[in-house]
């Protein structure tokens, strides 16, 4: 049995010291104008801290740092084994912390501290480890010449880095974009979700603990339309990479073609289908159906939101599929029975019940779930029978725990309805027939398909997504493409 308890929890969480400043060139500061900005928990609706809002100074400032810190070469001309010792005692620093951080995730956010602790801030340190070993095993070319030419192509670092990420994984997504971008060499300007800054304000401090230079790593609190807007739009950042919604991707693109053309690398939203063929495990397919839309609230870019079921088991599936949505347990993120906590806030939740209400004013049918307590940011786990690919519901992105289920007739059906979608991060299929299988997966738009398991999420394997899901790469070697930029040196000898 675990040792953790509630009471545990809410008495670590009373003693629990959280920093609402920004934090540039190795310090905690205030903004230049001092203004501030609350942070409310989702689950209490207390507000936690008033934190520093950024300006568009601010942003600029953080940056200069970071410029001064790369052309300086204080850690982007450090060897790799030295980058490499100061990533690994990074990741040690926040295995050491995980507790205090799971907690700062989880008032910030609403998820189930458990969830925070075992999945994000594990998952975090975990990222930094793979990194760092990843640098030194990473080679150039030497490219094919005749004798009297020698032709290298290396890969540097970019430069300076603006990452930006969002409120619904804050360390585990802020570590997919700053464990890349470090360990190559450059120099990072972070900014958090404004609703969740505070393991990012944590991590910067213990990155700096880790041995990390002094203006490398800055994290920039504030509003996205201000200290978003000034990084996506800064001549002095290299490069932007994003996790967040389609509609702020697209004004990053923006931005960057009206200041110096930087690369932006976004990862968005999502619609994903899951697919389940009348020759599945059913049970196991029930199983990881409910977790592949209900873990973490639904809030899950990749959340597969749409479930397709073959006609000839759809009323078996909807009946398992009911008793297990029913069977999670609702309640205080600081519970470590609770599997389905808060939504981010208060008008997050008020716009997932109303795309409950119109879909069910459409005609969709309530199998469990529904609008809730409308006096808290909890929904419970939702699904909706009867739903048409034309409702928005089947569409639009609701991010939040709420599955829409669509029969279809044969193979070739399923597959039109899971392409139908603006969105290709994500795809699951469930089948004991290799064949289909194969064929299947190959003709489904998404980044990532998988076969007999949910969102399946590997370090050693590329995220991300198709179409309006962006074209943003995070884990693997791959991520390393956003962070560094090749270089051919041709020598002419004799």
């Amino acid at each position: 049995m675990s040792s953790y308890t509630k009471q545990y929890w809410l008495e670590k969480n009373a003693n629990l010291e959280i920093e609402s400043r920004a934090f540039i060139a190795g310090k905690f500061v205030d903004a230049l104008n001092s203004e501030t900005y609350a942070v409310v928990n989702p689950a209490t609706k207390e507000q936690i801290a008033n934190v520093v809002a950024c300006t568009e100074q601010d942003v600029d400032t953080a940056v200069k740092h970071a410029r001064d810190s790369f052309e300086q070469g204080i850690w982007a001309n450090q060897s790799p084994s030295d980058r490499k010792a100061v990533m690994k005692r990074l990741a040690e620093l926040i295995r050491e912390h995980q507790e205090e951080l799971a907690l700062l995730e989880s008032i910030n956010v609403g998820k189930p501290i458990m969830d925070a602790m075992n999945v994000d801030i594990l998952g975090a340190a975990a990222c930094f480890d793979w990194y760092a070993e990843a640098i030194d095993k990473i080679y150039g070319e030497v490219a094919p010449t005749d004798g009297l030419n020698i032709a290298t192509i290396t890969k540097e670092p970019v430069g300076v880095v603006g990452a930006i990420v969002p409120w619904n994984f804050p360390l585990d997504l802020a570590a997919w974009k700053l464990a890349p971008a470090l360990i190559s060499g450059n120099s990072v300007v972070l900014k958090p979700a404004e609703q969740s800054p505070h393991t990012a304000l944590r991590i910067a401090a213990l990155a700096k603990e880790a041995g990390l230079p002094d203006g490398v790593l800055s994290v920039v609190t504030g509003h996205g339309h201000i200290v978003g807007k000034a990084m996506g739009l800064h001549n002095d950042i290299d490069c932007i990479t994003f996790t967040g919604s389609t509609p702020t991707a697209k004004l990053l693109m923006g931005y960057s073609a009206e200041s110096n053309m930087k690369p932006v690398w976004p990862e968005t939203g999502g619609k994903s289908p899951n697919l389940i063929f009348g020759d599945c495990e059913l049970d196991n397919a029930v199983e990881h159906a409910a977790m592949g839309i209900f873990f973490n609230q639904g809030e899950v870019c990749s959340a597969n939101s749409r479930i397709l079921v073959e006609c000839s088991i759809k009323d078996a599936f909807i009946q398992k599929l009911k008793v297990k949505a029913e069977s999670m347990v609702v309640g205080d993120p600081m519970d470590p029975d609770t599997q389905v906590g808060a939504l981010i806030d208060s008008n997050h939740a008020a716009k997932v019940r109303t795309y409950i209400q119109e879909a069910l004013d459409e005609g969709a049918i309530l199998v469990t779930g529904g609008l809730g307590d409308c006096t808290t940011n909890s929904v419970p786990p939702t699904i909706l029978d009867n739903v048409t690919p034309e409702m928005n519901i089947a569409r639009e992105e609701v991010f939040g725990p709420v599955v829409v289920i669509m029969p279809f007739d044969d193979q070739e059906d399923a597959i039109r309805l899971a392409n139908d979608s603006i969105y290709g991060l994500a795809a699951s299929v469930w089948t004991t027939n290799l064949n289909r299988a194969h064929l299947v997966s190959k003709r489904l738009k998404a980044g990532t398909v998988s076969v007999n398991t949910m969102d399946a999420l590997d370090m050693s394997t590329p995220f991300g997504g198709y179409k309006q899901s962006g074209f943003g790469r995070d884990l693997s070697l791959h991520a390393f493409d956003k962070f560094t930029q090749l270089k051919t040196t041709w020598i002419k000898l004799g």
